[in-house]
């Protein structure tokens, strides 16, 4: 493919350096122009090892570069709103890492400065652009697994002792919701196709951290009586799964957003393994959001759906903090 979307990258953040910059670089339809930091040396050095061709020593210059069409932003949490504004008011498109904001409010805002600039705006859930979702979805509706009953998730990690971290900054959007509980949220609202009426959520909110929650076990209350429980943590040891629950089968999926991208299903005929590609998530990001951009596809997750999930979050850190259950 001849034509590429050009990036821009505003930050060094882990996750840039170790993940979506180099899903851009191995996708069919992006390369990676450019790369800004709060200083120029930290932005230079990034560049030089990851072959990008420009450095910026501010995130404002980056935004003014003329060769970029796209801006990704994968700085703190409490600066996704700013710095995506800032670029869709630029004309850039843009993709904001998770959660896009601190809030449904921050998100609608973003939302409504996409549509006003005519942009792209997308929050970037890599996973939901494996076809091993779309795989499961397939399984669901044809009701191998019967009547849903159910879905199960866990994200956790431990990373307690690094103090420092930016995900420990109560003010900065810290704590484990925001970080990894979004995701089996999301993937459940996914998988069921709509969107939770309450959410209850009891967490260990860590003085040692901040006040943030460093482990949060929660429910949110579907249709019909179908519920996610999910539990997700920064202080615990290593998971990402997932699992749907039907009255006649059940899919279950031990590595549900990074790792190995095969799944399980186990009806009354036993155990089959779903073997699926081990494609880089990242890439599948990256070539869907250039398509949106250049008009040749509909966007499968508006911002819309971003504002959406932050209400649930929004709901969810209410619910810890209070101890009660809360509607959405």
């Amino acid at each position: 493919m001849s034509k590429k979307l050009r990036w821009g990258v505003i930050g060094c953040a882990g996750i840039a350096v170790g993940a979506v910059i180099p899903g851009i670089q191995q996708s069919e339809t992006g390369e990676v122009t450019a790369i800004a930091s709060r200083g120029i040396e930290k932005a230079q050095q990034t560049a030089a090892e990851l072959n990008i061709a420009k450095a910026y020593g501010s995130y404002e210059e980056i935004l003014h570069d003329p060769d970029i069409d796209a801006i990704y932003v994968p700085l703190p949490n409490h600066l996704h709103m700013e710095w995506s504004i800032k670029a869709m008011e630029a004309g850039k498109h843009v993709l904001c890492e998770k959660p896009i904001a601190l809030n449904a409010g921050e998100a609608q805002r973003m939302a409504d400065a996409s549509r006003k600039a005519g942009v792209h705006l997308a929050e970037a859930f890599m996973y939901r652009f494996h076809p091993r979702y779309d795989r499961m979805k397939e399984i669901i509706r044809s009701g191998e697994l019967g009547e849903l009953r159910g879905i199960r998730g866990a994200f956790t990690f431990n990373n307690a002792a690094d103090s420092a971290n930016v995900r420990y900054r109560k003010d900065w959007g810290g704590g484990s919701i925001y970080d990894v509980g979004c995701y089996p949220i999301t993937a459940a609202r996914l998988l069921l196709e709509q969107e939770p009426e309450a959410a209850t959520v009891h967490a260990l909110l860590s003085p040692e951290h901040d006040g943030v929650d460093m482990m949060a076990a929660g429910i949110l209350e579907f249709a019909d009586g179908v519920a996610l429980s999910f539990d997700c943590g920064m202080w615990a040891a290593s998971r990402n799964n997932l699992e749907v629950v039907g009255t006649k089968g059940r899919i279950e999926v031990p590595n549900a957003f990074v790792g190995d991208a095969s799944f399980y299903v186990f009806t009354s005929e036993g155990r089959r393994v779903e073997e699926q590609p081990q494609l880089n998530q990242y890439a599948l990001q990256a070539d869907d959001f250039a398509r949106v951009a250049w008009g040749e596809q509909a966007a499968r997750f508006s911002p819309d759906d971003a504002v959406a999930n932050m209400k649930i979050i929004d709901a969810c850190l209410a619910s810890a903090e209070t101890r009660q259950r809360v509607l959405i």
